[in-house]
């Protein structure tokens, strides 16, 4: 069975087909297309509310090569959602309403309770039991949650992410915000607590760092890499340390939001399993098409890794 998913980001946007394998009651998933294009549809809306024309005519060219490619690769479901930047933009409904009318491509807006669940189903089958923060940050919110054995018990959004322009001021009252969150969640209180950062930044930090192993970075390497990071300017962080355009100058930001996310729960490792919200959506088309809860569903342990 092959499924494709859109993640429409407020930094980039991400589309992939997989292909689904059953074996001896085991299901994993095999990779046939992956692509992310550095589309910043925040860039417009976090600054004038609303997404450019020559921003929203590159998009709607953008979704008609994927619906062409849904097409030609003949999956059984697909799924496009739309996050933070989309969902702020007062011509939001219009655009994806273009969409649908030339490309025939259905893009569903997503508040971040729902963006939460379904990056949630990526996030369970890598995690183990014990007590677990998720860090998630994208280009226009940060999304927390807190899991216990395998059970989500928590989370909150918050309106600050690697895109959105705020001040020292701004940033300051929502780590505050943040920090004070998990306090009264409980989490402080907890021992052996873990961390489980996901996103684009995130990946590119995990891969800069080197560590060999089993895809978790101590909190003292995510330091050492930011300092490390923050030593070069945006252009030697695009010609030497390789990095896209679109990464190089968020990259600072986002792993501030990591590191007092640890901080604040008193983490002192972070797993990095590579996976994101267009892994969530795949697991959340195979329950629907299969109609099967996935807690009845036996995974390989991990999806795959984009590291």
């Amino acid at each position: 069975m092959k499924l494709a998913a859109v993640d429409i980001g407020s930094n980039a946007i991400r589309f992939q087909v997989v292909s689904s394998i059953e074996e001896e009651s085991v299901v994993s998933f095999k990779k046939l297309e992956y692509m992310r294009f550095p589309l910043r549809l925040g860039q417009d809306v976090f600054s004038k509310q609303e997404i450019s024309i020559k921003t929203a005519k590159k998009f709607i060219d953008l979704m008609r090569a994927f619906k062409l490619l849904i097409d030609l690769y003949e999956v059984q479901d697909h799924i496009a959602v739309a996050t933070s930047a989309m969902r702020e933009a007062k011509n939001g409904p219009e655009i994806i309403q273009k969409v649908k009318e030339v490309a025939g491509l259905d893009i569903q807006i997503i508040d971040g309770t729902l963006e939460a669940e379904i990056l949630s189903k990526a996030i369970i089958p890598v995690i183990g039991n014990g007590i677990f923060l998720h860090v998630d940050v994208g280009g226009g919110s940060t999304e927390l949650n807190i899991y216990k054995d395998k059970i989500k018990l928590s989370s909150r959004s918050f309106n600050m992410g690697s895109v959105r322009k705020l001040t020292t001021e701004q940033r300051n009252e929502i780590f505050t915000m943040m920090k004070d969150w998990i306090s009264e969640t409980g989490l402080g209180d907890e021992k052996n607590i873990k961390t489980v950062g996901t996103g684009g930044n995130i990946n590119k930090i995990y891969s800069l760092a080197n560590v060999k192993g089993d895809y978790t970075i101590s909190i003292y390497e995510l330091e050492a890499i930011r300092a490390y990071i923050s030593s070069y300017t945006l252009n030697q962080r695009i010609k030497i340390l390789k990095m896209n355009p679109d990464r190089a100058d968020v990259i600072m930001p986002a792993s501030e939001i990591y590191l007092r996310a640890m901080k604040a729960c008193g983490a002192k490792e972070m797993l990095v399993p590579g996976v994101g919200l267009k892994d969530g959506l795949i697991y959340n088309l195979y329950e629907k098409v299969i109609d099967t809860s996935l807690s009845q569903i036996k995974f390989l342990d991990q999806l795959y890794m984009e590291h």
